[in-house]
């Protein structure tokens, strides 16, 4: 009977031998067929492992141990070649791009064989302003002296002594003429080239850490190009740098794609301790920089703080690593929150909210991912109320407790937005008209039908959610989860950094169908999420183990699979798309607009240095870049007061009388109105959002007859009848300049009266 079960014994450890060397091979020609791409890394750690059971197994015999160290050493010789092509791929592609914005821009505006005002005014939509405090920190005696005049400005709007830095957000100006007088670069390139090839390099990062995420979580750095194919591929729904390159998105969205792409690799479970403290350090530092230089920066954050919690709640990522982020995000709203001048949005943003409220709910339900699936389900619904409940309960105290004066404001904007509630206040219905606001065209997802990337996103995208929802089945059940996924599992819907992005898309997505601006965080993690579904054996492989495949080896073909579709797709983008692309770079645009050049010559030669301009927050804007007066208001639309100031100076544009129109630039202590054809004789197919049909519905000068809308007014529109030179206009108004496109009238100091 000993003897039997001996022989027994014997067999059933011949037999695992003999499954593990079949694993060994199938792990062999896994690395063969993938090895052109950089490798599955669950196969290469399977291999790795299976290799430490040999050693130990084969211990007493010392060739077998000389030749496992051997293999050894050659898996990690072969591993870091792999990595260094692949770093060395990612650092071109963003390099590359970097060039072709670089190049681009020159060939659009005509940039390097221009005038520095003609240059200026290439800052289109208003954001030159920010340029304007970078060269003042430049001509400043000293940087600290610079910086104390801008957190004493009273140049800036008028009647106003402003901090331009906690304002204005200007920490990317502060950084970018500190870096340039420290590094003595006067000599070296000018000023305006300096600026714009710190934002071009910060999208050449941005571009870097799209590559690496993609590369992450598919195992192959073929993900990471083709990913950046279709992000240059679809630039006008991915990025805003070609046209308006000082905006604060455009600093700041480079830092948070570095922050995803290190959470993408800290949420990785086949990582070691020392890759794992890299990727938390990044986070840190990327979010805490991400913070500081953008006021929107904590509700972006917010909505990655969801997907974060849905993951903690569902039990598909470690309560350690979750712990994690929360220090992260705590420390980085306190430094932002020291750095902001004691910025009192941090401490009632929606982000805090939830960290707060899940802390608590966390401690009182220590007990809530054990139980059966009834059980659990229904603690988890409780734990849901529990957070948001707590979350909105200590943002309505620290509201009612500090001087928050934006959040009913933004509750009765977004109100409006979702039809909520009706308003004939100029302030929402004026952002409600802004296309960045608007919901989105069809032409976006035309765009990207035609790029090929939209469906095959659908297609990982549904895939990986329904393993997703697979999986959160499995873990309300009881089943344990695994920490080390092998190739051959096929369940992506197990790791959680798939998860993770999962509801990033999700979430990011169902915001840019209501806000067209959300398509510039969206588009970029479609492109990555999307190059990384169709490279991944991972998601060929869970489909094949739905589908049951018994004709060929589902590890095979999905390796297969996963090399040769990314091939095809990137040889019918370079087919289609890279002559458009070098088309781009070799013609040359032509941009020139010799009124707005007139105007601000006129400006800087004949008005005062201490004369206040009046008009449209854009044209503002390029004043105060080009000439340095003080204005009525700014393109900043998250700021209430400077938006109440732009219905002010907008009433030029409505049927109201010279007197009214003249208290209003008076009590701004206007010295000169600027008056646009361009909004005067606004002629669009969306009636509704024009101007002046904006400004007579806060009025009161729209009248419904019939179902048809007319504006009545017993005053003509401002605009039209100052150009008639007549009484009362000239009493109050007098033209100083004007051509084609502008109209400047000086608001008289003393009041003549003439009949």
């Amino acid at each position: 009977m000993t003897e039997l079960r001996c022989r027994k014994s014997d067999n059933l450890e011949r037999d695992n031998e003999e499954e593990e060397e079949q694993k060994e091979q199938l792990t062999s020609r896994v690395d063969e067929l993938n090895g052109s791409s950089g490798g599955a890394e669950e196969s290469l750690q399977q291999k790795d492992e299976a290799e430490v059971k040999d050693q130990d197994h084969d211990a007493d015999t010392p060739q077998s141990s000389v030749r496992t160290s051997k293999n050894l050493s050659a898996r990690f010789l072969q591993r870091l070649v792999r990595v260094f092509f692949g770093c060395l791929a990612a650092v071109a592609c963003g390099m590359l791009y970097a060039v072709y914005l670089s190049t681009y821009h020159d060939r659009k505006f005509w940039f390097s064989t221009r005038q520095e005002l003609e240059r200026e005014i290439t800052f289109q939509g208003g954001s030159g302003f920010y340029y304007y405090y970078y060269t003042h920190m430049l001509t400043a005696p000293s940087f600290e002296r610079g910086l104390y005049e801008l957190m004493v400005d009273n140049r800036t709007v008028s009647g106003q002594t402003i901090n331009a830095v906690e304002r204005l957000s200007l920490y990317p100006e502060l950084i970018t003429s500190f870096i340039y007088r420290v590094t003595n670069s006067q000599d070296l390139v000018e000023p305006i080239y300096f600026y714009i090839g710190a934002v071009f390099g910060l999208q050449a990062v941005y571009v870097t850490a799209l590559f690496v995420c993609s590369w992450v979580m598919s195992g192959t750095w073929v993900a990471g190009m083709l990913a950046v194919a279709w992000y240059v591929i679809n630039r006008p729904d991915t990025t805003k740098v070609d046209h308006a390159i000082p905006l604060r998105d455009n600093w700041a969205l480079p830092y948070f794609s570095c922050q995803v792409a290190a959470l993408t690799g800290f949420l990785s479970n086949n990582i070691s301790s020392a890759t794992e403290m890299f990727c938390y350090l990044t986070m840190s530092a990327a979010t805490f920089t991400f913070l500081l230089i953008w006021e929107h920066s904590h509700y972006v954050l917010f909505i990655q703080g969801l997907c974060l919690f849905l993951l903690d709640s569902f039990d598909l990522m470690p309560p350690r690593k979750m712990a994690d982020i929360h220090k992260v995000y705590l420390s980085s709203l306190f430094l932002a929150y020291l750095f902001q001048f004691q910025n009192t949005d941090l401490l009632s943003s929606p982000l805090l909210s939830l960290l707060i409220g899940s802390v608590l709910a966390r401690y009182f339900q220590q007990k809530m991912k054990m139980g059966p699936l009834v059980a659990r389900v229904m603690k988890l619904f409780l734990h849901f109320h529990l957070v948001f409940t707590t979350g909105i309960t200590f943002s309505y105290l620290v509201k009612k407790l500090l001087p928050v004066s934006e959040s009913d404001f933004i509750l009765k904007f977004l109100e409006v937005k979702f039809g909520l509630n009706t308003t004939t206040d100029f302030v929402p219905n004026f952002l409600l008209c802004q296309e960045s606001l608007q919901s989105p065209s069809q032409d976006v997802f035309l765009r990207l039908t035609q790029a090929s990337v939209l469906p095959f996103y659908f297609l990982v995208l549904s895939v990986c959610l329904l393993s997703t929802v697979q999986t959160i089945y499995l873990r309300l059940s009881g089943h344990p989860k695994k920490t080390n996924h092998v190739l051959e599992d096929g369940r992506i819907g197990e790791q959680p950094e798939v998860v993770y992005h999962v509801f990033h898309t999700l979430f990011f997505g169902g915001l840019a169908l209501l806000f067209d601006g959300m398509k510039y965080l969206w588009t970029p993690y479609v492109c990555m999420f999307t190059a990384f579904g169709v490279c991944s054996p991972d998601l060929w492989l869970t489909v094949f183990k739905w589908l049951k495949l018994k004709s060929i080896h589902p590890v095979v073909l999905s390796l297969i699979l996963s090399t040769a579709v990314p091939t095809i797709i990137c040889f019918s983008l370079w087919r289609e798309y890279c002559p458009h692309v070098i088309a781009e770079l070799t013609d040359l645009q032509e941009f020139y607009d010799p009124d707005t050049v007139e105007l601000l010559s006129w400006i800087k030669s004949q008005a005062p240095v201490a004369a206040v301009f009046a008009g449209s927050p854009q044209l503002l804007g390029t004043v105060k870049l080009c000439s340095g007066a003080a204005v009525t208001s700014l393109p900043l639309y998250s700021d209430v007061n400077l938006l109440k100031r732009t219905e002010d100076s907008y009433q030029v544009y409505a049927m109201r009388s010279a007197e009214d129109v003249y208290k209003l630039l008076t009590a701004q202590k206007t010295n000169y109105v600027i008056i646009e054809e361009s909004i005067c004789n606004e002629l669009t197919v969306n009636k509704g959002c024009r101007i002046k049909d904006l400004l007579d519905i806060s009025n009161g000068h729209v009248v419904y007859d019939k179902g048809e809308i007319y504006s009545f007014s017993k005053h003509g529109r401002f605009c039209h009848e100052i150009k008639l030179n007549y009484s009362p206009y000239t009493n109050y108004f007098t033209r100083v300049f004007w051509n084609r496109s502008y109209h400047v009238y000086k608001v008289n100091s003393v009041i003549s009266f003439q009949y």
